[in-house]
């Protein structure tokens, strides 16, 4: 029965393939090569590079996209599709990886776990374990993109919590040299590197096409999961509001960061005890009786003899 049930699958497979040769042979050339072509008739200068791949490769790699991006579209839905656009947000938007291949490796990732789960369980159990494998393999590929964007989100908002008093100070220091809060976030965002100095450019990047400053630092504020941060935003939002001077308001706040920061620092050294009970329990205590009580015991065992 399982040999029936693989037959019949290559034979899909062999058929699916079949088909798309056919579809790409008798699709026209994509837009994107049409264009290109069509703008190195007017120069040959370097910035425009045409693909030299052959024509039947391209459109097979064209189909392959399209059919991956609709599937992808397919199987997420809006409230998924925000889900990933806020872990996007929490793990700093990183170039490599946009919404789109995101979707667009959730299918893929989906059918390669499948495939390995499958080969997994039938090696284990069988028919039936090959098929929960497959299941568990298909779960696991489709959540596994966001489960590693939910890991880079949870790292990037802890550096950003670590860096917090470094650039508070440093922000402190500029407002109260006479810069403005602006000026200060600019020079801050220059001079400093890490998630928070980009932050703080992404923020200017917006003031700069026209959002104001208060909603440049609300979407700040959502883009992070920093309490002590949110907290910073709503303050300057306010002050910005009300027309409060920003400097006391960054000073108080860095003073308090200050603080935060040797208690957390406290909170960490507090916990090594704790954390170290388990493996001095179950690694070095057994190593210890072995040590000390495996003399009088061998003891013991001669004097019975």
């Amino acid at each position: 029965m399982t040999g029936y049930v693989i037959a019949v699958g290559a034979a899909l497979g062999m058929a699916a393939a079949v088909l798309l040769a056919a579809t790409a042979a008798v699709l026209p050339a994509p837009r994107r090569d049409r264009i290109l072509r069509a703008l190195a008739q007017y120069g040959t200068s370097g910035a425009i590079q045409i693909e030299t791949s052959h024509p039947f490769t391209r459109r097979v790699r064209s189909i392959t996209r399209i059919v991956v991006e609709r599937l992808g579209d397919a199987v997420t839905s809006d409230r998924d599709r925000h889900r990933l656009v806020q872990s996007l947000d929490y793990a700093g938007n990183p170039v490599a990886w946009p919404l789109a291949r995101v979707i667009r490796v959730r299918p893929l990732a989906a059918v390669a776990t499948c495939g390995f789960g499958a080969a997994v369980g039938q090696s284990v159990g069988g028919g039936s374990g090959g098929l929960l494998g497959a299941l568990l393999g298909l779960a696991g590929g489709f959540l596994l993109p966001r489960i590693l964007l939910h890991n880079a989100g949870i790292k990037r908002q802890q550096q950003l919590l670590r860096s917090l008093p470094d650039v508070m100070d440093a922000l402190v220091i500029g407002v109260e040299a006479g810069l403005g809060l602006d000026s200060a976030m600019d020079h801050v965002g220059r001079s400093m590197t890490g998630p928070m100095s980009d932050e703080l450019r992404r923020v200017l990047q917006e003031m700069r096409l026209g959002v104001s400053r208060a909603e440049a630092l609300r979407s700040l504020s959502a883009r992070t999961t920093v309490r002590d941060l949110k907290r910073l935003v709503t303050a300057l939002v306010q002050a910005g509001e009300l027309g409060i001077s920003v400097a006391n308001i960054l000073r108080e706040h860095a003073q308090d960061q200050r603080v935060r920061r040797r208690q957390r620092a406290e909170e960490m050294a507090q916990k090594v005890p704790v954390k170290l009970i388990f493996p001095v329990m179950f690694c070095m205590l057994p190593a210890i009786f072995v040590i000390l009580i495996g003399p009088a015991v061998l003891q013991l065992i001669k004097s019975f003899q």
